[in-house]
């Protein structure tokens, strides 16, 4: 038999409204970083790999001990900028992906429980429907359609079928 209740931790309504609110927050706070591309966009942008991102973390080395090496006309206000920028955003999303798995893992263990209560329930049903007990037999009908009977073919299909 399976365990019963995987996840007790339930939110408080007033909790679901503190986090409804700070997710709203974190929305708006992130909106002046809001930039929508193109597939082709992402494509030709998208090639900073690994590898690059190691190129531009020795440019910036380099650019911070031995500054006279580095080339002249750059915006290397702007190459700061974009690097805080990235790394910035880089730690925010390594935090974001942390919490959406701890939510997925939290739903599953939910819809877990949802699901074996339903079975349960579905099985109540059935012994219910047949005692004749009122009202019983309509809802095992309704849901009856969530459980079809798969048939076996004793060979492949046939065409048009």
């Amino acid at each position: 038999m399976p365990l019963p209740n995987l996840n007790n931790a339930h939110l408080t309504e007033a909790q679901m409204n503190n986090i409804q609110t700070a997710v709203a927050a974190l929305e708006d706070a992130l909106a002046v970083l809001t930039v929508t591309l193109t597939p082709d966009e992402r494509k030709n942008y998208g090639s900073v790999n690994e590898q690059n991102k190691l190129l531009i973390n020795k440019v910036w080395d380099y650019r911070q001990n031995s500054a006279h090496l580095s080339q002249p006309d750059l915006d290397w206000n702007e190459f700061e900028n974009d690097l805080k920028s990235r790394q910035f955003i880089e730690n925010i999303a390594h935090r974001v992906k942390a919490m959406d798995e701890r939510l997925k893992n939290s739903k599953i263990l939910h819809d877990y429980d949802n699901y074996q209560a339903a079975l349960d329930d579905y099985a109540y049903t059935n012994y219910k429907a047949g005692s004749n007990a009122a009202g019983y037999e309509t809802k095992k009908n309704e849901l009856k359609q969530f459980f079809p009977r798969s048939s076996k073919r004793s060979g492949p299909p046939v065409e048009g079928e």
